[in-house]
């Protein structure tokens, strides 16, 4: 399938051309929709086709913190399968491809499906507890769990290995024109119903393949009981091998006329002979009660019960392999503590893991410390998990009764948490040029000070070089804590002092001003043609021109 010819279908979405290949089991030989699937993958394949590592690259470390913080968000596209994830890929194989069995688009009972599901659609009525298909190929299956456990995420890697959309042209020598939908998934929007599942299914399949069913079939006048047999004949009509319905505890049972209705409607869909995956919480076990559990154990795929990970090898294999992500620049391996405190602080629910995981690089690398600690998971996770702190609580505490409440997890703002310490990075970056424009600040400070102050002096008759030595004293003493005129009257005050007590000095001698680039002659030339100190030294280059002493960050 790898190698397939794409195409765009008009109005619709990405599609791949049939490639059919010989099957090994006798049942799938001979048709179109099995042949057309990827291989049976084997669980070295699986793990291959289901993992996926983001790129990373250790240099990216000295980036600066604005750069990792969009770096770390790779973490979210990490995906580690574990043994659950082969398992519940295996019995998705098994479903799709049973469920094609009896559904061969080359054989008249296909055709007769069609034929019967029309009359349905023509009658506007089905009854719901009748199937039209036989029973005994019905299969369903539900993965039921609280939030956070991973279950859309799994299911979403999983079908991403088979392309949705294949298209039919011919098979063996002879026409065969017909779009295959391999899988069609569906999420309850909260507090909806069963006309809203029909609704969402006919636009679905519209954005997949450029039809107009929902025009047809989706309006709000249409009753439901002409929905659902309509609804069938698409998912017939398109070789749809797997109905996913995610999210099915936010269905209301009261809009959909009662549980019964709500099972019923469940029951209808699998014994049309359509594979079916439902998807929720523990809320949901009211809807699964009755004839559409009898139907599950006919499927022979069994359920799928999540809980929180066991801190065992499935756990060790997804820390283990996401803690290579550290993006902080002082990189830590992971030991036995930093793997019991993700452990502690999440509940083993690995979204929350990841999550907690991604958090605590951000609060690293925007304090400073660059570096990830017990004590740094532990302070993030109190002070930005405290919404599903209960939660987490009751979960370690293995206290079932305390557990049932806390079904659903309040989703954690990552958004607001980036944004939060974004700003901090902002603020430190901030901090860090004002203290070098400061620096700048100081440092043309003292050269602007120092010159005119070493000028007044050398205009009171003070020698250059002792000039010097007194500004740069009394600057180092004082620092900016004195103006111009301060500097000069402290630095005149050493020059008298040290006038009046000269240093000890051996034989004096008198210096012959012989060098014409001694400001001393210069200033001393000056003065015979009527220059001052400054105006000497302005008109020779030797000193800047300052237009303005006052130095402000810009």
């Amino acid at each position: 399938m790898a190698n397939q010819n794409k195409l765009l279908i008009p109005n619709g979405t990405e599609a791949v051309f049939a490639e059919y290949t010989d099957q090994e089991v006798e049942e799938y030989k001979g048709n179109p929709f099995i042949e057309a699937l990827p291989p049976i993958f084997s669980k070295e394949q699986a793990i291959d086709k289901l993992a996926h590592y983001p790129t990373f690259d250790r240099a990216e470390r000295n980036l600066d913190s604005h750069i990792r913080l969009h770096l770390i968000q790779r973490l979210f596209q990490y995906y580690q399968p574990t043994f659950h994830t082969l398992d519940l890929e295996s019995r998705v194989s098994r479903m799709i491809r049973m469920g094609y069995v009896h559904r061969n688009p080359l054989k008249p009972e296909f055709i007769n499906v069609l034929k019967g599901n029309y009359q349905y659609i023509k009658n506007g009525i089905v009854d719901m507890s009748e199937s039209i298909s036989n029973k005994n190929t019905s299969s369903a299956m539900t993965i039921l769990g609280p939030s956070g456990l991973g279950k859309s995420r799994m299911i979403n890697v999983i079908l991403s290995t088979m392309p949705q959309v294949v298209v039919h042209s011919r098979y063996k020598n002879s026409d065969f024109n017909m779009y295959q939908l391999t899988w069609l998934k569906i999420d309850c929007s909260f507090d909806g119903n069963i006309k809203g599942i029909c609704i969402d299914a006919f636009r679905s399949i519209d954005s997949k393949l450029g039809t107009n069913y929902y025009k047809k079939f989706g309006s709000a006048r249409q009753p439901i009981a002409s929905m659902q047999p309509a609804l069938a004949q698409m998912l017939q009509v398109h070789g749809v091998g797997l109905l996913v319905i995610d999210e099915v505890q936010s269905l209301s049972v009261a809009k959909s006329g009662g549980a019964e209705k709500v099972m019923n409607f469940f029951h209808y869909l699998a014994n049309v002979g359509i594979p079916i995956l439902l998807i929720g919480t523990p809320k949901a076990l009211p809807y699964l009660r009755g004839d559409f559990r009898q139907a599950r154990r006919g499927s022979s795929q069994g359920d799928l019960i999540m809980k929180r990970m066991e801190k065992d090898l499935n756990w060790d294999l997804i820390i283990e392999g996401m803690w290579d992500y550290q993006w902080v620049r002082k990189p830590t391996l992971l030991t036995e503590e930093l793997n019991e405190s993700l452990y502690l602080q999440s509940g083993g629910i690995t979204d929350i893991a990841i999550k907690l995981f991604f958090m605590t690089q951000v609060r690293a690398i925007s304090s400073g410390k660059e570096e990830l600690t017990p004590a740094l998971i532990n302070k993030v996770a109190k002070e930005n998990l405290q919404l599903i702190q209960p939660m987490i609580k009751a979960i370690n505490s293995g206290d079932i009764k305390a557990i049932s409440r806390y079904e659903d997890i309040t989703p954690i703002d990552i958004e607001g948490f980036i944004s939060q310490e974004s700003n901090s990075v902002a603020m430190t970056q901030k901090i860090k040029e004002l203290q070098q424009a400061k620096k700048k600040q100081e440092k043309g400070w003292k050269e602007n000070i120092r010159e005119q102050a070493i000028l007044n002096l050398i205009e009171l008759d003070v020698e250059p070089r002792k000039a010097k030595k007194f500004v740069e004293s009394v600057i180092i003493q004082y620092g900016q804590g004195l103006d111009v005129k301060e500097i000069v009257k402290e630095s005149f005050k050493l020059s008298i002092i040290e006038e009046d007590n000269p240093p000890p000095s051996k034989k004096s001698k008198k210096i012959e001003l012989q060098n014409k680039h001694d400001l001393r002659v210069i200033v001393s030339e000056g003065k015979t043609v009527g220059l001052s100190a400054h105006e000497v030294l302005k008109e020779k280059g030797i000193i800047k021109v300052i237009e303005d002493d006052s130095f402000s960050v810009g």
